[in-house]
């Protein structure tokens, strides 16, 4: 039933409504066209998004199996026979080894998010720029008239 709704409220054509509404000056069409254009814009900015989402959580995951093999490698090491002072230098290795890598994979993934970010956002800025050029030129004609 909401689905039906859902289809219903994206088959309604504001311009068979206002097609009688007659405001002197001012191209109905050209406006709705406009503001299509504004949602196409809108829904291209939300798939970025959401791709760009999408790839920062499988990289998440990829971490994630990543650091359970390391963590099962190393705890096989640490398993094995050897001098307190080799446990500890094996150990303060992988320390900073293990960090070195949570500070890449952290900027891998900031950097993943910010570009995600940036091209929805690039896209949503060039179309509020392209959506003022148009009303601009539908007033400029609006006063011609």
């Amino acid at each position: 039933m909401a689905a039906k709704q859902t289809e219903q409220f994206f088959d309604f054509d504001v311009s068979k409504y206002l097609g009688d509404f007659k405001v002197p000056g001012v191209d109905v069409e050209t406006i709705v066209a406009n503001q299509r254009k504004n949602i196409e814009a809108l829904t291209q900015a939300n798939k970025l998004a959401f791709e760009g989402l999408q790839n920062v959580v499988k990289r998440q995951v990829e971490i994630l199996r990543q650091t359970i093999d390391e963590v099962a490698q190393v705890s096989k090491d640490f398993a094995e026979p050897g001098s307190p002072q080799d446990k500890a230098a094996k150990q303060a290795e992988f320390a900073k080894d293990a960090f070195e890598r949570a500070l890449g994979n952290a900027r891998e993934l900031a950097e993943m998010i910010a570009k995600a970010n940036s091209e929805a956002f690039d896209l949503l800025n060039k179309r509020f720029t392209q959506s003022l050029d148009e009303a601009r030129e539908v007033f400029t004609k609006a006063g011609k008239k």
